[in-house]
Formats: C-alpha cells, sequence, structure tokens
C-alpha cells in the first residue's frame, strides 16, 4: 500500500499548524512554504479538514488557518482516512461477502491483521507526538 500525496500532504499541513498550536492563524501561503507543498494543492486539502472539525478558518486581517483542537486531541486514525478514504489492502478485508474465497483464503488472516496493526499504529500517533518528534523531543 502507497499513501498518496493529498495524505502526505495533509499531514505535513497539520504538522506545521501543531508546531504553531497557540500562536494564532497560519496563511496557508506560509503553511505551503514552510512544509514545500504547492499552494493550490494545499488549498484544496485544507477544505476537508475544515469540515471534519480539524482545521479552523478564520477571516480578516489576521485570519488564516489553526487547529481547531489541541494537537493532542487529534490522531493520525482521524486524518489518513479523512484525507486518503479507505485504507483497507483489500476489498474482503471489511467485507467479506464481496469474496467468495473468503471463507477459505489463508491469505485474508494476514490481510486482516496487517489491517488491524495499521490502525492501532495510526490511532496510537497524535499531532503532539509528530511535534515532540519534530523538536527532538521524542521518536515515534
Amino acid at each position: 500500500m502507497k499513501l498518496s500525496t493529498r495524505a502526505r500532504y495533509g499531514t505535513r499541513a497539520l504538522l506545521e499548524l501543531a508546531l504553531h498550536w497557540g500562536e494564532g492563524a497560519l496563511l496557508s501561503r506560509d503553511i505551503a512554504d514552510k512544509q514545500n507543498i504547492p499552494l493550490p494543492y494545499l488549498e484544496h486539502l485544507i477544505s476537508p479538514l475544515v469540515q471534519a472539525g480539524i482545521v479552523k478558518s478564520t477571516r480578516g486581517a489576521r485570519g488564516g488557518f489553526s487547529l481547531a483542537r489541541p494537537p493532542e486531541d487529534i490522531t493520525l486514525s482521524e486524518v489518513i482516512p479523512l484525507l486518503e478514504g479507505s485504507i483497507d489492502l483489500l476489498d474482503c478485508v471489511n467485507n467479506p461477502e464481496g469474496c467468495p474465497y473468503s471463507d477459505s483464503c489463508v491469505m485474508r488472516r494476514i490481510w486482516v491483521e496487517l489491517k488491524e496493526s495499521m490502525d492501532k499504529t495510526l490511532q496510537s500517533v497524535t499531532l503532539k507526538d509528530l511535534v515532540r518528534q519534530a523538536n527532538g523531543t521524542q521518536t515515534l
């Protein structure tokens, strides 16, 4: 499985917002510059993050974007599916009825375990953890 550019850029944008948590809103062009994300691409990523209540948009002279919740309250398990869609390796992982071989497939158990492992990892990592790692105070 390979994550899309959307997921990679989106998490980098959120990291930038988390790095500046409590300092006020950041302009989208500043986020794009700091994280080396094309501005038009970033603008497409921000909208679903605002709609999901992860990012807050502020208008006006001091407007821009900021996290809507503290970085320790936002996990990658919330962010990645929002940006990426389903991260299932195969359709049969969550829909065994969709495959006539699910009951007898030896490999399905491995795919399910792999998905559960990915889910567990994404649930355990918050934006605060990424900030600590970026600041060199923690390893994942």
